[in-house]
């Protein structure tokens, strides 16, 4: 970005006699979905892999009934494993396994099985570890089983216990193991005693030690974490989780109360498993524990629209009613009495009072079809009869623009939604073009929940653009209503999206930059916005429309192709043949000439890339065309058209064949991070196949056609970027005023606060946070922590690449 300049002292003045603006108290809150291994391996605490039998290849493909688990045969003992059907724990849980010792060895232990936990079993000295498990004795007398926590090799026990007797029935078993040895990959063994067969399921091994030492709870280190943020509401289960790849992977709250082996075990949409361990009693009950309203979201009667082969699919009309009265029956449960059909199932679980829902969202991402319409109006409007108190969160795709986008916010507006949740996933240069998008909402219409949002980096430039992002929201607090960072939380070799909050392993928690941002926000926190002049603020020029660009062609991840007939000219005119591909420069891939003019990407990966520096002079004007044939010959996905390039961090690309095969993207790149600028198009493209390739640039005006078929069209209107972003409210609670100040510049700025009705004497505490532009924080220690002290007057040097809060108190005393 173009370094901006500024005075040598900036003023900002806030007054704080003004009744100001109320802003939501619910503004800053949590988003929790199980994607990143963030539930089970996660915050989930239970340390057994696997521990119903349930894995399937509609997990993962390599993936099946045992694993994780391994066939234990030692000291002479012989026996077998296999997985079974037969009248099993549960309907809902129908595999279980069936351990057959055909010879016990010579300490009398027949065979057994090990678990190897997620990524290993992380145990500690002196801590007491729950042991539970069904069985059930099918012959012989194998009727006691032993269970240990030991080393990965099996040469040290770190603690065991004999449970039984093994009955002819299901029947549960427990007991408590007492660690002996800290040990970070250990693994858990259950072995029968004696010959003969035992059938096992929902084998468990849980630490005592979990967040409030709730049984069965949740990991406690994770969930301080979390807790710490001091978050206001927390969204769950999803995200694309809750409305699921078809209608058969809907995430149906019901499924996911009561006892664990009644619970209905899915697919995670994100490539692995849901054992429901962490269910909607389990996420209510974590909400209380840290003082955060809950927003369960269910689906509005569709399924996720990226399903393949079937797309978008409603719940069958006959089905609907049946639904409706499951989302109504939420609200009981949540919500009625303790003598209620559904409320004496949640005080049967231990908690009679009622959870005190608000919230209950409606929808993920959904695209605005006539099928959408219907399924949503109608649970809306058995909502509004039936539960008037309950507030109403819909959905308006996946992006803050586009048909979706626009249709969305059309049909709330009709149905009269009170709150819309909106999905934001751009670079750092987008949130800080951005801040002022919020100014000139109808405060009539509906409010504003931007569910998800991050700026694709855990640097420090993206955490000063999200931290100028918040303080948006918190000036325009009476229309934006509620805000959550996504993802939350990421697991080592885990990561299936990334940047996430919180990163993780099972022994280690790092917060990110982009955390401490989170939380110096969520912990200064107001109830009104107050009126904030800022004199003298730094600015960041116009950025000068480069003297040429560049062009490049390339392939997107793991595909390989061919390209020819390259063709660059001004629009209006016969474009002319681009210089031979050899004189370009490759930033990436492995690309061959074809002898015949064309030139061939050969090489798998991530990406490749061949660049044109120099390719269009645009003194004249930026108007041009550029045009190839391109061929897929292997891979998954298809061909990237880059632009408009400018710098090795800023052009335009459209991205042919992109995410998976699915769809066409039109995106801009900005500091070297790529945004969508409108809607995806469904176009997948095949392999063996031409296509014509054309993009036509007039200024700010793009349009992207393939085999002559215009696909894209968009003005890119960009506002200029505010570098320095200044909020202020009202703690009415504790008397104090907060100062919030966002310094995306490369420079320090000093700052003077003039506190118009205040005491000249009021003391300022300040919290700062130095934010390294390029500094990253993924499992490891962030480069940068907040740093509290206190000013002794009222100019504040604030640090360049920085996020500030100060808070005082007018009447003098310090806060």
């Amino acid at each position: 970005m173009t370094e901006p300049t500024g005075p040598a002292e900036t003023v900002v003045e806030v007054d704080t006699d003004a009744p100001g603006t109320a802003i939501s108290p619910d503004l800053f809150g949590v988003f929790f979905e199980d994607l990143n291994y963030a539930a089970d391996g996660g915050l989930h605490a239970e340390l057994v892999q696997n521990r119903s039998f349930e894995y399937s290849p509609a997990d993962r493909p390599e993936w099946h009934a045992l694993t994780a688990w391994d066939l234990l045969e030692r000291d002479g003992a012989a026996g077998s494993v296999t997985v079974s059907t037969d009248a099993p724990l549960h309907p809902a849980n129908p595999q279980h396994a069936v351990v057959r010792t055909t010879a016990a060895g010579a300490a009398g232990l027949g065979a057994g099985l090990r678990n190897e936990g997620f990524d290993g079993i992380a145990v500690r000295a002196g801590e007491r570890y729950d042991i539970s498990l069904f069985a059930r004795l099918a012959d012989g007398a194998a009727d006691r089983l032993v269970a240990r926590i030991e080393s990965r090799d099996g040469s040290r026990v770190h603690g065991q216990v004999e449970l039984g007797p093994v009955h002819g029935s299901w029947q549960q078993h427990t007991a408590v193991i007492t660690c002996e040895a800290t040990d970070p990959d250990a693994r858990f063994t259950l072995t029968a005693t004696g010959t003969g067969t035992v059938h096992l399921d929902l084998v468990s091994l849980f630490p005592q030690a979990t967040f409030r030492n709730r049984p069965g709870g949740l990991r406690a280190d994770l969930a301080q974490a979390i807790a710490d943020l001091k978050p206001k509401f927390m969204r769950f289960p999803g995200g694309c989780l809750a409305h699921g790849l078809g209608l058969g992977n809907m995430y149906r709250w019901p499924e996911t109360i009561g006892p664990l082996q009644a619970r209905r075990q899915l697919p995670n949409l994100w490539g692995y498993h849901q054992s429901m361990g962490l269910g909607y009693y389990e996420y209510f009950e974590f909400c209380e524990d840290i003082g955060a309203k809950p927003l369960p979201v269910v689906p509005a009667g569709v399924c996720c629209q990226n399903t393949r082969v079937t797309g978008q699919v409603g719940i069958p009309e006959e089905e609907m009613p049946a639904y409706i009265a499951e989302v109504l029956a939420l609200v009981e449960w949540a919500n009625g009495p303790a003598d209620s059909p559904w409320g004496a199932l949640r005080a049967a679980a231990g908690h009679p009072e009622p959870f005190g829902l608000e919230y209950l969202g409606v929808g993920n991402e959904d695209t605005i079809t006539d099928t959408f319409r219907d399924r949503f109006s109608r649970i809306h409007d058995a909502l509004s009869e039936h539960h008037p108190e309950i507030t109403v969160v819909g959905t308006v795709g996946p992006s803050p623009c586009g048909e979706d986008w626009e249709k969305g916010w059309e049909f709330a507006r009709e149905r009269s939604v009170p709150v819309l949740d909106e999905h934001e996933y751009k670079s750092p240069r987008w949130f800080l073009e951005n801040t002022r998008r919020f100014d000139t909402m109808d405060r009539q219409g509906p409010h504003l929940y931007i569910g998800e949002y991050g700026s694709w980096g855990n640097d420090g430039r993206s955490a000063v653009a999200e931290a100028s992002y918040m303080i948006a929201m918190e000036r325009n607090g009476d229309v934006v209503r509620l805000a959550s960072y996504a993802p939350l939380l990421a697991k080592r070799g885990h990561t299936q999206w990334a940047p996430d909050l919180i990163y993780f392993d099972n022994t280690h928690v790092w917060p990110t930059l982009n955390y401490h941002v989170q939380r110096m926000h969520s912990v200064n926190s107001g109830d009104t916005a107050l009126p904030v002049t800022v004199l003298g603020a730094p600015q960041a020029p116009p950025v000068p429309d480069a003297a040429r660009h560049g062009v490049h062609i390339g392939t997107s991840a793991d595909t390989r192709a061919e390209f020819t007939d390259a063709r660059i000219g001004p629009l209006g005119a016969e474009s002319a043949p681009a210089p031979d591909f050899a004189g370009w420069d490759t930033e990436s891939g492995s690309w061959q000439p074809d002898g015949a003019g064309g030139i061939r990407q050969t090489a798998n990966g991530s990406g490749a890339r061949l660049l044109l520096a120099d390719a269009v002079d645009t003194a004249d004007g930026t108007s041009y065309a550029f045009s190839v044939r391109a061929r897929k010959t292997g891979g998954g996905e298809g061909f990237v058209i880059g632009f408009a390039v400018t710098s090795s961090g800023d052009w335009y690309q459209w991205s042919v064949g992109g995410w998976q095969n699915r769809c066409t993207r039109l995106q801009r790149v900005d500091d070297g991070v790529g945004h969508d600028l409108n809607d995806p198009v469904a176009h997948p493209i095949e392999t063996g196949r031409w296509y014509d390739l054309r993009v036509e640039v007039d200024g700010r005006r793009i349009r992207c056609y393939r085999d002559g078929e215009l696909v894209h069209d968009i003005e890119d209107v960009r506002p200029d970027p505010e570098v320095f972003a200044v909020s202020a409210v009202r703690d009415s609670a504790a008397g104090d005023v907060i100062i919030k100040v966002a310094n995306a510049t490369p420079e320090p700025v000093t700052v003077r606060f003039r506190l118009a009705g205040a005491d000249a004497a009021a003391g300022f505490a300040r919290t700062a946070l130095a934010l390294p532009p390029d500094a990253t924080s993924r499992f490891e220690p962030a480069p940068a922590t907040p740093v509290e002290d206190l000013l002794t007057g009222p100019v504040c040097d604030i640090p360049p690449h920085s996020f500030t809060v100060v808070r005082t108190r007018p009447g003098g005393e310090q806060p």
